[in-house]
């Protein structure tokens, strides 16, 4: 049993120390500690934020130069343009102000998802706004050149250069840096998935630093390789023994409201973080809101819009760009066609049966990328499949053509599916198209991925392409199925063209 009879007044308090506590010791019983009891944040978040700062400031003043030099001209030091100037120096401070009061620096939103950039732009609407309305108050002549340079010049610098500084954060955390201590509280299953999630998707920048199990889990000592600090009832002490910045409690009967509520006040004392992971796993977003019901916080859960206007505008937007895409890419594809040909003669174009929304098979068109007869060969080779699930892959498959495997590499092969994708039967985004054979193993649960239609890219292909697990590609299709927006749909563009370069996973 670990006491904290050797934390005595003086010295360090507990949740600004650091304890390694070895894997396999059981920590249960953890006697109350003297705890720090000020605001406290990770060391990482108070530079990244001054950061932030500064890179806003920095785009202000570069938007409103920028703005004032292209309306101006030649007559920038006239004493005309004396009101610009005082107003490009005004800007940056005031910018910086809208950013704050939007939420555009507040800790929950850094590092990850879109809700920091849509406050940034949504900052900036406002501050258009003032800017007109306060001009019309003064009844001072605005410039409309002045005004339609710099205020959009002011959002689009912001916000390319805060995904810059995300991205170098992102690397930082691959290498271990810029990370929050987590305490799970729950069931040693559930535990575990998380602490695998968490380790996969290390940019959202949370490492586990311990595990706190019902009672009746006693015998265990140790989850996916984190320490078992203690039982349910130790979860607060047990945080500010190790330090941990946030504690994140599973669905579980034994964590009740009443019992939330009692974490809750002991994690207020320390200013640690308590979070409540749903049930519902893959649902997030706009999905979920809390609604207050009798005095209690219910977990509103509306369903996947899968019809209606939004399914419209996809289509439509789909189509257009993927028509769009043809005409620009049509010189391309005939260089592409003649390389496929000259090696070896056979057809440029590959056609497949492949099964789409609701189950509708279809045929698919992708750049051949095979020896001609491949399917033949397919039986041959089955025994050296390389994936799990229902999928066949390889990654040194003998039916490539060396063409093939650079066309592979960098997805070019998939660009005729455009073709799909005009023609209604795909989308630029969705879950991987499977074969008719895939589909009839499906279980109840992966079947779910064929509500939507199939797309040329996905949460799959940015997040590993074949790299990946059976397991891991379902769930990360349903996450996307659940969680559909057209924005989510722009943020896996934007991604793809970065998961394509790297040519990580594909074979």
């Amino acid at each position: 049993m670990v006491t904290t009879s050797g934390i005595v007044q003086g010295q360090p308090s507990a949740r600004r120390r650091e304890h390694q506590v070895r894997p396999g010791t059981p920590v249960r019983g953890i006697r109350r500690i003297p705890v720090n009891t000020g605001p406290r944040a990770e060391a990482w978040l108070r530079p990244y934020v001054l950061g932030l700062v500064a890179l806003d400031l920095t785009a202000a003043v570069v938007a409103t130069l920028a703005g004032s030099a292209v309306r101006f001209n030649d007559a920038l030091l006239a004493g005309t343009t004396t009101p610009y100037l005082l107003l490009s120096l005004v800007l940056p401070p005031v910018w910086v102000l809208f950013v704050r009061l939007g939420g555009g620096y507040e800790r929950r939103f850094l590092g990850i998802g879109t809700e920091e950039y849509r406050r940034v732009a949504v900052a900036g609407a406002f501050l258009a706004a003032t800017v007109a309305v306060g001009a019309y108050a003064v009844k001072f002549d605005l410039a409309r050149g002045y005004v339609l340079i710099a205020l959009p010049l002011i959002v689009l610098l912001s916000l390319s250069l805060r995904y810059a500084r995300r991205k170098a954060l992102h690397r930082r955390r691959r290498s271990g840096a810029c990370m929050s201590g987590v305490v799970i509280v729950g069931h040693s299953v559930g535990a575990g998935d998380l602490i695998r999630r968490f380790r996969d998707e290390i940019y959202h920048g949370m490492r586990v630093v311990g595990v706190c199990l019902p009672a009746h889990e006693s015998d265990v000592t140790e989850v996916e390789g984190c320490p078992v600090l203690g039982s349910f009832t130790d979860a607060a002490d047990a945080a500010a023994l190790v330090g941990a910045d946030s504690v994140a409690v599973l669905a579980c009967p034994e964590m009740d409201g009443v019992e939330l509520r009692r974490l809750a006040w002991e994690l207020e004392k320390t200013g640690t973080d308590l979070t409540v992971a749903s049930a519902l796993m893959e649902v997030a977003g706009p999905r979920t809101t809390i609604r207050p019901v009798a005095g209690l916080p219910l977990l509103h859960v509306e369903h996947p819009e899968l019809e209606g206007t939004r399914r419209v505008v996809k289509g439509a937007f789909d189509r257009c760009a993927a028509a769009l895409a043809l005409v620009l890419l049509s010189p391309l594809f005939l260089v592409l066609s003649v390389l496929i040909r000259s090696e070896g003669g056979g057809p440029a174009f590959f056609r497949q049966t492949r099964v789409g929304r609701g189950g509708a098979e279809f045929t698919v068109y992708k750049f051949r990328t095979m020896v001609v007869g491949a399917d033949a060969l397919k039986a041959i080779l089955q025994a050296r499949n390389e994936h799990d699930g229902v999928l066949f892959k390889m990654r040194r498959d003998p039916r490539v053509t060396s063409v093939g495997a650079w066309l592979r590499r960098y997805s070019l092969d998939e660009l005729p599916q455009l073709v799909n994708v005009v023609r209604g039967e795909m989308s630029l985004v969705g879950p991987r198209p499977p074969l008719p054979e895939e589909v009839a193993q499906y279980g109840h649960d992966v079947r779910r991925r064929l509500v939507v239609k199939p797309g040329m890219t996905g949460l799959w292909q940015v997040s590993g392409r074949s790299d990946l697990s059976w397991e891991e590609s379902v769930r990360l299709d349903l996450r996307y199925v659940e969680n559909w927006s057209l924005t989510l749909d722009i943020q896996i563009l934007w991604k793809t063209w970065s998961a394509v370069i790297r040519g990580a996973g594909a074979y």
